[in-house]
């Protein structure tokens, strides 16, 4: 399947490198990947989250495909399906410009647009896309990068200014979606209980080998304990419904 690889999810240390690069904390980066992806940058079939921009596309190709395929390439933007139901619609519009589409959908955890690819540390969108198909530490990288490279954007979030952050980040259209009241909310949340990095890990193994932890959040819940006691019977370890070193070492080499 195109667009489908490893799917690595997240590491320690690829968390700690953006803290650092940022100068901020953990809740402030969890906040943002919240908002943005619900805090997973990958479908369960491993592609990358995308969201397909109409308006993008008809921008970058001067319009001339809009007549005749309106559904995505428009003035407006619109026509979103969402999830799994993006990628037809950039699939068709590779079909019309390779580059141009790649660059008209945002891409990952932080839902880096494909236009940025150079702010994010990229040649190409290309580049960046193949590498935001590997992990989510390309993936956070890239989000890094680009924060850091907008003195806006980067002392929004040092400050915790989730106006001025929203403004920048998203647009200065953020209040539609009430996006820096869902910043702050967020942040608040994870000022208390930060994700579990490991289990977060162990969700996204399970979700990836067709058992459903529930979200992949790094938070412990009956839905995981499940899951991990159903991986447990078929890997025919014992069934506690706790991630301990055997089970996690079935698990990932089932899923990478």
């Amino acid at each position: 399947m195109q667009f489908s690889g490893k799917g690595h999810p997240l590491s320690g240390d690829g968390m700690d490198a953006v803290c650092e690069m940022l100068g901020t904390g953990e809740p402030e980066i969890w906040a943002v990947l919240k908002v943005e992806t619900r805090g997973f940058g990958y479908l369960a079939d491993r592609r990358p989250l995308i969201l397909f921009e109409r308006h993008i596309f008809h921008r970058l190709t001067g319009g001339k495909f809009s007549a005749a395929h309106p559904d995505i390439s428009n003035r407006k933007p619109g026509g979103y399906k969402g999830l799994a139901a993006e990628y037809p619609r950039l699939e068709k519009a590779m079909e019309l410009d390779r580059e141009a589409a790649l660059k008209s959908a945002s891409w990952g955890l932080g839902q880096i647009m494909g236009f940025n690819h150079e702010v994010a540390g990229y040649g190409s969108a290309e580049e960046m896309v193949a590498a935001f198909v590997g992990s989510e530490d390309a993936q956070l990288a890239g989000v890094g990068k680009f924060i850091s490279k907008n003195a806006k954007c980067l002392n929004g979030i040092k400050r915790r200014d989730w106006g001025s952050f929203a403004a920048c980040y998203n647009g200065p259209d953020f209040r539609k979606n009430h996006y820096d009241t869902r910043l702050a909310a967020a942040f608040a949340t994870y000022r208390q209980m930060l994700p579990d990095i490991g289990l977060r890990a162990a969700q996204a193994a399970l979700t990836y080998v067709g058992i459903d932890p529930g979200p992949v959040d790094g938070l412990p819940g009956r839905r995981t304990t499940g899951a991990l006691t159903d991986f447990q019977e078929k890997a025919g370890l014992p069934e506690h419904g706790i991630l301990d070193e055997d089970t996690w070492d079935k698990l990932k080499a089932a899923a990478f």
